[in-house]
């Protein structure tokens, strides 16, 4: 599949935030917040930290096996997850909820992002073995997000009346509906028929979302070695049990953050704040917040209270029943998997940054940090469209107006600056308040006054030209934002928006290798990669 590429750093996008951008420059004001560095250094003092650490490779290994009882997968597959009882095996991991059809297009990008740098780790130390993981947060319970796609601009929304953990809802009536939607919209596409296929062998009637996401990754990612680990099960949470009774007794997490958290406001703007309990209640179709109450612990949502010994025998019998949130979320990740590499984007970053002395205070190791790739992908005629609207890649970040306000400035055969004329009075005034002074020294402020009061007459005379003129190129304005809306819409990154079944309809999954071969594993750059075909 013919297509080319430019990259630039993620600085200049300015699509995300200071504590990303010095995190990836490594500044001194985040180093005191992680553990190793992004580089292949980094990689190899996480294998010596990862390999101090006993990590349960048999009980892994075991989920993972009755994970896929069911899946028709590739050998591959297969072998990677064998792998994993070596003690020179290890992980690259990436997480995300189980998003409904994979929701926006980085859920693409992050699996690639691990694929690529396992695959890079193992050229670089070809005595050891890396497998890509993708670890499934289906214990999140926020449907407004996950229930959303967006196909070409057109908006899609999953409305089930089911509750709690998304991974446990069930697919029904109302997201084969939502299929129908799809398919509707992409048959017509060269490969619209191959991807409902895909998407209809994933989503059964009944079948929970973790299941057919499961199926959906596997299908479209399985080639490549990927190994899909849903964590929502009582023996992979039984080996995290210590943490959560650590958790329930002590609440050590949240001193811990909160104290972190001081730190980094110190610099930054802190997003991930926690719960005084970071762990989840979660039964049947409820998922709700474990409070302390004097000596009880007690979920309100439900009406149900516990005695210390209650709860800890609930833990005993039921781990499965205990959710963590996003501050332990990690930590129970990096205890069950041998993993030395996190792929996240960037507010998944800002708060790995949180929890360094959390991962100390349970013994856990701490992995290398990524922030996963990040494409902005254009077709030939949307790339020939830039080049005749004079914009390039390190301007079509900005916002639409600025654009087309450069645009008339530089098209235009009129001047409609007036800021060589706003200079000369300024130099004019000078000469007048040296004038005034020379006579009454009061007289000063007046004429600064006077001054003021010109130049910003002046300055509304500028817009009013300005405006003037761009009505004359409506015709471009409108060229202009709708390449913009295209491309950014909602004035976001494309990556935030869409999803795969508009790319996948059209190129089928040659689309998918291309990005693989573009994706980088080790370096922090945002890639536009131009689609030549």
């Amino acid at each position: 599949m013919k297509h080319h590429c430019s990259r630039l750093p993620y600085e200049s996008t300015g699509y995300f935030s200071k504590i990303v951008t010095d995190y990836l420059a490594q500044s001194d004001t985040v180093r005191p917040f992680f553990v190793h560095p992004p580089n292949v250094q980094g990689i190899k003092e996480a294998i010596i930290a990862r390999q101090s650490f006993q990590t349960p490779r048999t009980i892994l290994v075991k989920a993972l096996e009755e994970q896929y009882a069911q899946i028709d997968t590739s050998v591959l597959v297969q072998k990677q997850i064998q792998s994993l009882l070596s003690e020179r095996t290890f992980t690259v991991v990436t997480a995300h909820q189980p998003n409904i059809f994979t929701g926006p297009l980085y859920f693409i990008y992050k699996i690639l992002h691990a694929i690529q740098l396992a695959d890079t780790l193992k050229k670089e130390m070809p005595d050891l073995h890396f497998v890509p993981v993708y670890y499934m947060g289906s214990e999140d319970a926020d449907l407004d997000e996950l229930g959303q796609i967006s196909i070409d601009g057109h908006p899609l929304s999953w409305k089930t009346n089911q509750t709690g953990a998304v991974g446990r809802m069930k697919t029904d009536k109302k997201l084969l509906e939502l299929l129908a939607a799809i398919e509707g919209q992409t048959g017509v596409l060269p490969h619209g028929k191959e991807l409902t296929t895909i998407f209809r062998k994933a989503y059964v009637d009944g079948r929970s979302i973790q299941e057919a996401t499961l199926h959906l990754v596997n299908e479209l990612f399985g080639r490549f070695g990927l190994v899909v680990l849903i964590p929502d099960q009582a023996q992979l949470k039984q080996c995290f049990a210590s943490v959560i009774e650590k958790e329930l007794l002590e609440g050590f997490s949240h001193t811990i953050v909160s104290k972190t958290i001081r730190e980094l406001e110190k610099n930054y703007k802190v997003q991930a704040g926690g719960r005084e309990i970071n762990l989840f209640y979660l039964i049947d179709n409820q998922r709700e917040r474990i409070e302390k109450e004097g000596e009880l612990f007690v979920i309100p949502a439900l009406g149900l209270q516990f005695t210390k010994d209650q709860i800890l025998e609930e833990l005993q019998t039921h781990p499965e029943r205990f959710s963590p949130n996003v501050i332990l979320r990690g930590a129970f990740q990096e205890t069950i998997l041998p993993n030395i590499a996190f792929i996240g984007g960037g507010g998944e970053l800002a708060y790995w940054l949180e929890l360094k002395e959390v991962f100390a205070a349970i013994k856990v190791p701490y992995p290398v940090l990524l922030l996963r790739n990040s494409f902005l992908i254009l077709t030939k005629v949307q790339e020939e469209r830039m080049q005749q609207l004079d914009l390039n890649t390190m301007t079509i970040f900005q916002k639409a107006d600025q654009l087309f306000t450069a645009m008339v400035k530089s098209r235009t055969s009129r001047q409609v600056s007036l800021s060589r004329e706003s200079e000369i009075l300024k130099q004019w005034y000078s000469q007048v308040a040296q004038l005034a002074a020379s006579i009454d020294e009061t007289l000063s402020p007046h004429v600064q006054s006077l001054q003021v009061k010109t130049l910003k007459r002046i300055e509304e005379l500028e817009k009013k030209m300005l405006r003037a003129e761009k009505r004359k190129f409506q015709t471009e304005e409108q060229q202009l934002k709708k390449w913009k809306a295209q491309l950014f819409p909602h004035d976001s990154l494309q990556e935030r928006v869409d999803n795969i079944s508009g790319w996948y309809a059209r190129y089928g999954c040659n689309w998918i290798d291309m990005l693989k071969e573009s994706s980088l594993s080790l370096e922090s750059q945002f890639t536009i990669l131009v689609v030549d075909k």
